[in-house]
């Protein structure tokens, strides 16, 4: 049932659940002005309290605005239970992955329901519930600000960053690092998804020109590299990755074996063996990269 309430009524506890976006607010705003709030605020009303669930963006709309009486309807009498309701109904609400991995977070570490439970209110499976879980563990406190903040896409997050950590085992500091630096630029997901290649399986030029501000120089650079790369052939495209892959990682291991933590006996027993397979390939290996650059110089 849909009630008319007072604005500074509501429990805004759930805020930190929710993605905000500048440019749907500032459309949201300019119809709320128009026309009001056409669709109800929800939430669950608990305790003698109206929690908010639904509607974080009509209201800070409707604060903007001064309205002071909205349209709100409660989901249920009880706080995990209107949270399942949000979460089955999420299709219609279009709640994004990470909203929903955050409120499965609120449900777990809150309101100590278990992983089973929820997968059985929500009729999803185990691993519906596990994949969301697992994706607010792996990131750091200050990434996930970011994101709920609107300051960088989640997007770019979920199916660029998240992939560069998994394959290339990278570390939450260096991801923190390179958020920092490019959010809130207003930077389109593509261009976000080239920097993350440039910092991540780049030259060290390339991340200190970055730290140094110089965002749009990093841009500028790769994509000159792939308007060069342009009339190479795939297979000739991805021999230059190879390279480049190379000459990064000899620098990465030259400044890594110095570290004096890398001492105890396993790890010296399993480092020797690799290290004598590359020390019998070097010889090999540095004739046939002396020819080819010979080659290249030529060309």
């Amino acid at each position: 049932m849909v009630e008319q309430i007072e604005i500074s009524s509501l429990d805004l506890t759930y805020q930190g659940c929710r993605l905000k976006s500048n440019f749907t607010e500032n459309k949201l705003l300019s119809s709320i002005r128009k026309i009001g709030i056409q669709e109800p605020l929800q939430g669950v009303n608990s305790n003698g309290r109206r929690i908010l669930l639904d509607g974080f963006k009509r209201y800070r709309c409707a604060k903007s605005l001064k309205i002071e009486i909205i349209p709100y309807s409660s989901l249920s009498d009880e706080e995990a239970n209107g949270v399942i309701e949000l979460l089955r109904t999420s299709n219609v609400k279009s709640l994004s992955i990470l909203e929903q991995a955050k409120l499965i977070d609120h449900l777990i570490n809150v309101q100590k329901m278990a992983n089973s439970e929820i997968a059985d209110q929500l009729e999803k499976s185990k691993a519906w519930v596990s994949v969301r879980t697992s994706i607010v563990k792996e990131m750091s406190d200050f990434v996930l600000s970011e994101i709920l903040e609107g300051r960088f896409p989640a997007y770019a997050y979920m199916y660029n960053i998240r992939q560069f950590m998994r394959i290339n085992k990278i570390a939450r500091t260096e991801i923190d690092e390179f958020v920092s630096l490019v959010s809130g630029k207003n930077l389109s997901i593509r261009d976000i998804e080239i920097l993350v290649c440039g910092y991540f399986n780049g030259n060290d030029d390339f991340r200190t020109q970055m730290k140094e501000g110089n965002i749009m120089w990093g841009l500028e650079r790769i994509k000159e590299n792939a308007e060069k790369t342009a009339g190479c052939s795939e297979l000739e495209q991805t021999a230059l990755r190879e390279l480049e892959s190379v000459l990064r990682y000899m620098r990465r291991i030259i400044f890594k074996i110095q570290d004096k933590r890398l001492s105890s006996s396993s790890f010296l027993a399993l480092a020797n063996i690799t290290s004598k397979d590359i020390v019998d390939s070097s010889g090999e290996f540095l004739r046939k990269i002396g020819d080819f650059y010979e080659k290249s110089a030529r060309a």
